[in-house]
């Protein structure tokens, strides 16, 4: 029967820290480039603002739809921000 390892899941993740701060870092510059709050930029993606402050922070395993909403509300698309 299939297990669930949570030791090997984490160490998994971890191997993706560096993308996911990447990602984040781009997010932030675009916000703030557009002069946008965390909470202007949930509002406009539909999302929860802690959320971004996760993303931006690269603490937040995302989904792929969530980066997708964020990049439509800030008039980007997602190889501009795998650019950075």
């Amino acid at each position: 029967m299939w297990q669930y390892n949570h030791k090997k899941n984490k160490k998994m993740s971890d191997n993706f820290t560096a993308t996911y701060k990447t990602v984040g870092n781009a997010l932030k510059k675009k916000r703030k480039e557009k002069g946008l709050t965390q909470r202007q930029l949930a509002d406009r993606a539909e999302i929860d603002r802690s959320k971004i402050s996760d993303m931006e922070n690269g603490k937040e395993d995302f989904q792929f739809s969530t980066l997708l909403k964020l990049c439509r509300a800030l008039d980007m698309n997602v190889a501009e921000i795998l650019k950075n």
